[in-house]
């Protein structure tokens, strides 16, 4: 879907995928309205951070990003979001990281830069870094934060209503910004049929049902663990690229998907692992 829209200016991008999500959220959120309203009066500060963190600056940031760098440079970042996660729970959260989970986290790194340079390696030495990968760095800091916001407060703001009123946030914050970005390069063909199926597409399921599900594995497994699975995006790129483009999938980019699954378990069953032990000696 991102080929199909890649003509479209990055801010229009971000604040269109974001109104296509409140308007599908709309009858879910505004029954949890009273209850979001409740919430927000204790935790006013960390809302308004996971608004800006996870859903303005995040998605802006790597529209932006792509504007100056390569797609294999915003894939090879945006891999390393769990390892910044891990990191910044280390030392906000206080979450202890065992060996064999850093071990875990490594492996699934490695597999999903892998994936993306088709087992060529070498090719990091010779990837033309730019002011892009420095926006694109803000979108991974900017998902570590978000995640661990999540950890720690999400649980008292009820589902639908969240995403719904965090939705409807950004797109205020960024219409000013939008409106400027179509005085420079004029109003874009929102309509067309490409254009608007892609848009719909990311505002249903990256922007509605990707994000909810993120939360609630966040609220249940840690940031930590919770991000060690995004290193699967690239592998689910790859499959769908096969599946619905047609692109072909070579015997280095399914090694990596192993490394990626490898990587995945090690960390999620050391860590039950060692809360099983917790709990029995509790």
């Amino acid at each position: 879907m991102g080929s199909a829209i890649n003509s479209l200016p990055p801010l229009t991008i971000a604040m269109v995928r974001l109104l296509v999500a409140s308007v599908v959220l709309l009858p879910f959120g505004l029954r949890e309205i009273r209850e979001w309203r409740r919430a927000v009066i204790n935790y006013k500060i960390p809302f308004l951070l996971m608004t800006l963190t996870g859903v303005t600056f995040f998605n802006t940031f790597i529209y932006g990003a792509l504007q100056f760098t390569s797609t294999t440079n915003v894939s090879v970042l945006e891999a390393s979001i769990p390892v910044v996660t891990v990191i910044m729970s280390a030392f906000l959260l206080g979450e202890k990281i065992r060996g064999m989970q850093w071990i875990g986290v490594l492996i699934s790194l490695m597999g999903a830069v892998w994936v993306v340079l088709d087992g060529c390696l070498f090719q990091l030495a010779a990837i033309d870094w730019n002011v892009g990968d420095l926006i694109m760095l803000g979108a991974v800091i900017s998902w570590a934060v978000y995640s661990i916001l999540v950890k720690k407060y999400m649980h008292h703001f009820p589902t639908y209503a969240t995403v719904l009123v965090m939705s409807g946030i950004a797109v205020v914050l960024l219409f000013p910004f939008v409106t400027v970005e179509w005085i420079v390069v004029g109003v874009p063909l929102l309509f067309e049929g490409s254009h608007l199926t892609g848009l719909i597409y990311l505002g249903v399921f990256p922007s509605v049902i990707a994000l909810i599900f993120y939360n609630k594995a966040v609220s249940h497994l840690g940031a930590s663990r919770a991000s060690i699975f995004l290193t699967f995006l690239p592998v689910a790129t790859k499959i769908g690229a096969y599946v619905w483009l047609g692109e072909t999938i070579s015997v280095m980019q399914i090694v990596g998907a192993i490394a990626v699954m490898s990587g995945v378990l090690l960390t999620t069953s050391s860590d039950k692992h060692q809360t099983t032990k917790v709990d029995e000696t509790a």
